[in-house]
């Protein structure tokens, strides 16, 4: 066995190979990726029949494919279709004919099956509970609505953005009068469905096109960090971009940065489906899943052991990822968890600084990645920390919660604490700033409190004399590394707090009294 698994994805508009690799977490990690842009949908006949042109196209795509799974040496690989050999008449004729030139067999899912696996990729990468779920292919849409991260109801429609553009578009783009009849078009389907109708529901979007949209919309605000995975867009940011990319000539369109050279006559009619299912949905937000058809064919077959084919908690699996990739010292975490909590709720408790429940979850969440790259170096570790939380995809936090664990995570001082948040200003308030920094201050020095990880400092109580801030750490044995480092600092919550801490450290007895 390689560890490596391989799928092939045939749609109307691109082939895809992917190949993934099994971790150190147990986790799929994406290796290779391929693309052929075959555009199948253009050899439908009438009829249904796929044209000779477009067996030796769809042939050949596999072929290129073949070489790359042998070069891996990959005997199993999952090969599933979807609309245009659903639809077409000599399926079986095409199946076989793979079979006996080829390493791969097709499957050929139905419309429920490729809207499931839509689902499955979306409830096993983010932690919503509830939402809509969109997938534009080439030649049709599966949208599905979920509730308590179970499948309620879902459709299948008969259009794709390869299959609106052969409809309506007579050149390269659409013009005014075309995308108005696409407008047309498409919200007469989506009305359809009673279930869609003013959901007041996230949308989530699959695909290429939805990957297209975000990657355009990233690149016109200067998006300061990297990935797509759960960004997030509102009705008017969809809007801009498509006012954007309307006014742009079709060998403008080719350059635009972002956007797949492939689908420059294909984005706008997308963006116009995406639009109308907005509207239609009354949606809150939209949100791109960068997870979807091959990844909840994957899903449904490794998570099987667990007796079900969704993870239990999306962010428990990827903070497990994180300290399998990085090497994280867990009863080391556990500890410093267990000391970080016992300091917030003495400090919530006496009003020494305003804290919610929800800064104990985030405090909770920084406290497993605390300086996490030091995996990487010692010297810079609150830097490579920062970088990586902000700029990795974490299944299950939004952008925005991302960059909050990272402050908080990588906190070294004020000053530093400063220049990582510069670019993120406008997406945090000064209470919000200032509630992070303490955090991070906070996590900082009860880590602080486990420098040698011997879990020596076992109970705290903070008290209050004369104005002062008295903590009292109970410890089973010596205590100098740990005392040195806590008064080393000790000193950003003070800045905080606007209070002298002093600290006392005592000697635990075996009965668990102080002597």
């Amino acid at each position: 066995m390689t560890g490596k698994y391989g799928i092939i994805d045939i749609g109307s508009n691109t082939m895809r190979l992917v190949i993934y690799k099994r971790g150190r977490s147990g986790r799929l990690r994406e290796i290779e990726n391929v693309k052929v842009v075959a555009r199948l949908r253009n050899y439908l006949t009438d009829d249904d029949e796929l044209t000779e042109e477009g067996i030796r196209v769809l042939l050949e795509g596999l072929f290129t494919f073949q070489e790359v799974t042998r070069f891996h040496r990959l005997t199993n690989v999952k090969c599933v279709a979807t609309a245009t050999l659903r639809q077409a008449r000599n399926r079986n004729e095409i199946v076989r004919l793979v079979a006996e030139q080829t390493d791969f067999h097709i499957r050929i899912l139905s419309e429920y099956e490729e809207a499931y696996y839509g689902f499955l990729a979306v409830v096993n990468s983010t932690s919503l509970a509830e939402g809509i779920t969109i997938d534009i292919g080439g030649g049709s849409t599966e949208v599905t609505y979920f509730r308590n991260r179970e499948l309620i109801d879902y459709h299948s429609f008969p259009f794709g953005a390869l299959s609106l553009k052969r409809q309506f578009v007579s050149g390269n783009t659409p013009t005014e009068e075309e995308l108005k009849k696409i407008s047309s078009y498409v919200t007469e389907q989506f009305h359809s469905l009673d279930w869609l109708k003013n959901k007041k529901l996230p949308i989530i979007a699959i695909g290429g096109s939805a990957r297209n949209l975000v990657q355009i919309h990233q690149v016109l605000k200067n998006y300061p960090i990297a990935g797509i995975h759960q960004y997030e867009m509102d009705w008017k940011d969809i809007v801009t971009v498509k006012k954007y990319l309307t006014s742009l000539t079709f060998e403008q369109l080719q350059k635009v940065e972002g956007l797949s050279k492939d689908r420059a006559d294909l984005i706008i009619p997308a963006i116009e489906v995406f639009q109308t299912l907005y509207e239609t949905v009354d949606a809150k937000k939209f949100i791109l899943s960068r997870k979807g058809l091959r990844d909840g064919i994957f899903y449904e077959h490794f998570i099987q052991t667990l007796g079900t084919s969704i993870f239990p908690s999306v962010l428990e699996e990827s903070f497990f990822e994180l300290a399998q990739d990085y090497e994280l010292n867990v009863d080391h975490v556990r500890h410093v968890t267990k000391l970080v909590i016992q300091l917030f709720e003495q400090i919530r408790n006496l009003s020494l600084f305003p804290l919610t429940g929800e800064d104990l979850v985030l405090l909770k969440r920084a406290a497993h990645v605390f300086y996490l790259g030091q995996y990487i170096d010692e010297e810079a570790s609150s830097q490579h920390t920062f970088y990586i939380l902000a700029n990795r995809t974490i299944d299950g936090l939004s952008h925005r919660d991302r960059v909050k664990l990272a402050l908080i995570a990588s906190f070294k001082n004020k000053t530093v604490f400063k220049q990582y948040v510069k670019p993120f200003e406008t997406w945090f308030s000064r209470v919000e700033q200032k509630q992070l920094r303490f955090l991070g201050a906070l996590l900082k020095f009860a880590y602080s409190l486990n420098d040698t990880k011997r879990h020596i400092v076992q109970q705290i109580k903070i008290e209050i004399e004369n104005e002062n801030v008295m903590i009292h750490l109970f410890c089973n044995r010596s205590w100098r590394a740990e005392e040195y480092q806590a008064e080393k600092h000790k000193k950003h919550l003070e800045k905080m707090l606007k209070r002298s801490i002093e600290l006392k450290f005592h000697f635990l007895d075996e009965l668990g009294g102080v002597r």
